[in-house]
């Protein structure tokens, strides 16, 4: 079953290992691809030194602060698609980073692998037939740790210490 609103309309700290286990589905050129999402790591309004939006609404963040359930997809190191869940209420800007899924253990190669790229930012995921999230029936609590985000080392020090990365432990 697709993930809805409700889901993804609540905080990112909440919704962030809630992912795990999920279903990151993607349909492209007939196809479909569905893969557990393994890890995440969430970004968390303005005062956030780590979130992109820390500085504000820009054209790059405006989709931060909408609904949530939309994609922030953004290029890093002008090479790699980085998928972002927009969660929480518009006007809030926060989302949760898809760092890995099935057997794609960083975020570039998970985008490159499901041909995730910025064509795809601000599409609603509650809506689309070419990119969602879903929960499968077979989801159970994943048991998961936490840890330091990762790449943030401009992050002011009590952001770089945050746990904010989940990590599935295998079952």
């Amino acid at each position: 079953m697709k993930l809805g609103f409700e889901f993804f309309s609540r905080p990112a700290f909440e919704v962030a290992p809630e992912l795990l286990g999920k279903l990151l589905c993607r349909k492209l050129n007939g196809n479909m691809i569905k893969l557990r999402i393994t890890e995440t790591e969430c970004y968390y309004g303005e005062d956030d030194s780590a979130c992109h939006a820390y500085k504000g609404k820009t054209k790059r963040t405006w989709i931060m602060y909408e609904n949530g359930g939309r994609a922030y997809i953004y290029l890093c190191y002008g090479v790699h698609n980085m998928l972002n869940i927009v969660t929480g209420e518009k006007g809030f800007p926060e989302a949760v980073l898809i760092r890995g899924a099935g057997e794609f253990d960083g975020p570039g190669k998970l985008s490159k692998a499901m041909k995730i790229d910025r064509s795809l930012n601000g599409i609603n995921l509650i809506d689309s037939d070419n990119l969602w999230i879903e929960d499968d029936g077979s989801w159970k609590k994943y048991p998961f740790k936490t840890d330091r985000r990762v790449g943030i080392a401009y992050a002011q020090e009590a952001d770089r210490n945050r746990l904010w990365r989940f990590i599935m432990i295998p079952s």
